[in-house]
């Protein structure tokens, strides 16, 4: 009698540490915690400077460093797909090096006002908007495929721990020394990441070129495919439903430390540093949270932790009790961001990774600019207990909405790039701008399978449109109801081209293949492709641009 098999373990979640084993994953992971301890430090500086006048002032701190992405973070991130993202990345840290030297000297010598300050903090926030698509487009080519959720969760965690430390150092250095002393430690912190992109060796295969495409045209190409992705747009939803309320805490707390609970900068750094400390330590939890929850409970149950921490700030004068408070706020905070975070990456292709993280940045950072000054304006109004408790019912109906708009599932998802068009043979060589192009194919479909084929081909629609497609129709033939023709019209035969070679993924070519599996016994599509008669003429095609399904 054979033995009883073994029970199958079920294996552990990996690490969250785990991506710190690749080098320059690790090396620009340190490089970047000490930027962000010295940004959080001038921050601390700065919030603590404009203290002692109006609500709003304080609270345009934040704006003036996310609004920027607002106004950048789509050109920046056209430049970080057409052009090579380590450059990218290495302008904008000497850009910002050089506007944090002039914030220092102009804090030493006395003439650093008020409008100064925010004027250049908003120069600081475009360089972190010049680099913040292409920062982020950069991770899938330090890690596997597979660490990216551990990846965002160790950027996360990377920004709460500088959170943890930097309040903490800023408002003790600027209570002993002053606030040009945190600008000079913010200025010398952009060293580290330049030095290691300076030395980092980005393989040539990864380097995006530029080729013909227009930036406006390039902008263009990034909003049609995040509009014709429901699954990046989803992630969009689910950002713009959790920033907002969330930005109340970030906003409010220095006017809760020092008005609600009489705190000085050194309390307040150390109530930011509360929630750093509660990220760090939630990183270990978050691998078996994010296991036993999913996604939707990851993201529900980090805005349910936030609406009980607002409401309590909203009511509670004990500084001790706040500063507990504040720590599973760390947790959920980096639970959000990380699943959000982790969900655009893997959704995104190579070709417009950095144009879709820029749509994310301009949500998540922008949500952020826009609420923190109305913010300030309701706590100046209805006084800062109200407008904390408005905030609280805000999160809660974010919790409300996960069911009704939860994340889609990206299992089989595959963004990888695949080449299965051949060139299509013409018997003219059209240039580069020649269009728009009509490309036609008709199919012939078994009687049987004609309204599935009509469904498969809607997914078809939707790669066809992300990938250049500026119209898409299914038409079937009238005299023929076997036939039908697929039409899709695309700006220019370089785009057509685009579409051929660089911007399909696995996904679509198996969304084609489920397709043509329903098609007649030995038929294969038919393709023609007509240029518009101001620049071309009809142009038969003598093969397939599509390869047959297998």
């Amino acid at each position: 009698m054979s033995p009883a098999p073994s029970p199958r373990k079920t294996p552990k979640p990996e690490s969250a540490w785990a991506p710190l084993a690749a080098r320059v994953f690790r090396a620009l992971w340190i490089a970047q915690l000490v930027s962000n301890i010295g940004s959080w430090m001038q921050t601390v500086g700065a919030q603590w400077l404009l203290i002692g006048h109006d609500a709003a002032l304080v609270t345009l701190v934040q704006t003036a460093s996310s609004l920027p992405v607002v106004l950048l973070a789509l050109p920046s991130g056209v430049l970080a797909d057409r052009f090579d993202r380590r450059s990218v990345l290495l302008t904008a840290q000497f850009a910002m090096l050089a506007v944090s030297c002039a914030l220092t000297a102009l804090a030493f010598t006395g003439a650093l006002t008020p409008a100064l300050l925010l004027t250049l903090t908003f120069l600081l926030g475009c360089g972190t908007a010049l680099m913040g698509p292409a920062w982020q487009a950069i991770q899938p080519e330090l890690v596997a495929r597979d660490r990216l959720p551990q990846a965002a969760a160790l950027g996360a965690v990377n920004m709460n721990l500088a959170r943890a430390l930097g309040p903490a150092l800023g408002g003790a250095v600027v209570a002993a020394a002053g606030a040009g002393w945190v600008f000079a430690f913010n200025a010398a912190s952009y060293l580290g990441i330049a030095g290691v992109l300076v030395f980092w060796r980005r393989p040539a295969a990864a380097r995006p070129v530029a080729g013909d495409e227009k930036p406006l045209a390039a902008l263009y190409a990034g909003r049609r495919y995040v509009w014709n992705a429901p699954g990046v747009r989803r992630v969009l939803v689910r950002t713009v439903l959790f920033i907002p309320g969330a930005a109340a805490l970030w906003s409010l707390l220095p006017l809760t430390a020092s008005r609600s609970l009489g705190l000085g900068s050194g309390g307040y750094g150390l109530l930011l540093g509360a929630v750093g400390v509660g990220a760090v330590a939630g990183a270990f939890a978050l691998p078996r949270i994010r296991r036993a929850l999913g996604a939707g409970g990851v993201l529900g149950g980090g805005a349910l932790v936030f609406a009980c921490v607002l409401a309590v700030l909203a009511t509670v004068r004990i500084p001790w009790l706040v500063t507990l408070v504040l720590l599973p706020a760390g947790l959920a905070w980096i639970g959000v961001l990380s699943t959000l975070n982790a969900a655009i990456q893997t959704r995104l292709p190579g070709w417009v990774r950095a144009r879709g993280l820029a749509v994310y940045l301009l949500v998540f950072q922008g949500g952020q600019a826009l609420a923190a000054p109305l913010w300030g304006a309701l706590a100046g109004w209805l006084g800062l207990g109200t407008a904390l408790l408005i905030g609280s019912l805000l999160m809660l109906l974010g919790v409300a909405s996960v069911r009704l708009w939860p994340l889609y599932d990206a299992e089989g998802l595959d963004p990888s790039p695949s080449d299965h068009w051949p060139t299509p043979p013409l018997v003219f060589d059209p240039g580069p701008a020649h269009g728009p192009v009509l490309v036609s194919v008709a199919y012939r479909v078994a009687p049987e399978h004609r309204d599935e084929f009509v469904t498969r081909m809607g997914r078809v629609a939707r790669s066809r449109r992300r990938t250049g497609a500026l119209t898409w129709g299914l038409y079937q033939d009238g005299n023929d109801p076997a036939r039908f023709i697929e039409n899709y019209l695309v700006a220019s035969w370089s785009e057509h081209l685009a579409q051929h070679h660089s911007r399909l993924t696995a996904t679509d070519r198996r969304h084609e293949e489920q397709a043509r599996r329903l098609l007649a016994p030995g038929t294969r599509p038919e393709v023609t492709h007509a240029f518009d008669t101001a620049e071309g003429a009809v142009v038969p095609d003598t093969g397939d641009t599509v390869s047959p399904s297998r």
